[in-house]
């Protein structure tokens, strides 16, 4: 028997993009993963295209996912192209109805998942361990593993019923985290609001980023100069 040999595995964190509105968060997000240089698996939902479609005009395709994910994560919040830049050589993309894809094993190596953003309908599918698509198949995977899945849910008013799936995700292991950016970090532009967001998806998941500036205890010190 050949002797084994160790070899450094790649293992990312899944994204999932389900169809509510924010696609700004997932893109900071994933930018954020990127410049911590972190890998990452990419699913993007059958719904979340069309709110892509509306929110940035951007048309997500499976054949030319690659030019549509640098077209998507160099806008910024305010839909202004060209605002950042970002390396995609450590993404990989599966289609959401790729059933057989690497994730939906829970042989396959990731860190966690993030669902960003996650709308009440992804929510209850994960709840209720319905996997009727790759996104929702790889969230009950995680669960399952007792790997980090956090569920960035951008909804409001909440239902009763959504409430209660939330509970039980929750206590599945799951961080809830609903997308409410704060003010208190010294926002003065849009993207400083995805970004708190995308920041604590991030927290959340053990990822060091530079998104927002922290609470260190002082008030006012938001609105003084940025430290260097």
């Amino acid at each position: 028997m050949e002797p084994y040999e160790h070899t450094t595995q790649r293992r990312p964190w899944v994204v999932g993009v389900s169809g509510a509105s924010g696609t700004p968060y997932a893109a900071s997000v994933l930018r954020g993963l990127l410049a911590a240089g972190e890998a990452v698996d990419l699913v993007v939902s059958r719904a979340s295209r069309l709110t892509l479609l509306d929110e940035t005009q951007i048309a997500f395709r499976d054949a030319h996912w690659r030019e549509d994910l640098r077209d998507w994560l160099a806008l910024g919040a305010d839909g202004k192209p060209g605002t950042f830049e970002a390396d995609l050589a450590r993404v990989r993309y599966w289609p959401a109805g790729d059933l057989a894809a690497g994730p939906s094993s829970g042989s396959y190596a990731v860190k966690g998942m993030l669902i960003v953003p996650a709308s009440t309908a992804c929510v209850a599918g994960v709840a209720l361990g319905l996997s009727k698509d790759l996104l929702q198949r790889v969230a009950s995977v995680t669960l399952k593993e007792r790997r980090p899945l956090v569920v960035a849910v951008r909804e409001t008013p909440l239902s009763g019923q959504t409430l209660k799936q939330l509970v039980a995700l929750d206590e599945a292991g799951a961080v809830v985290l609903p997308a409410s950016p704060a003010f208190y970090a010294g926002a003065t532009h849009i993207q400083d609001l995805v970004d708190f967001v995308a920041g604590r998806v991030l927290d959340a998941a053990g990822v060091p980023h530079q998104l927002y500036r922290r609470w260190k205890g002082e008030l006012g010190a938001a609105r003084s100069p940025a430290e260097d």
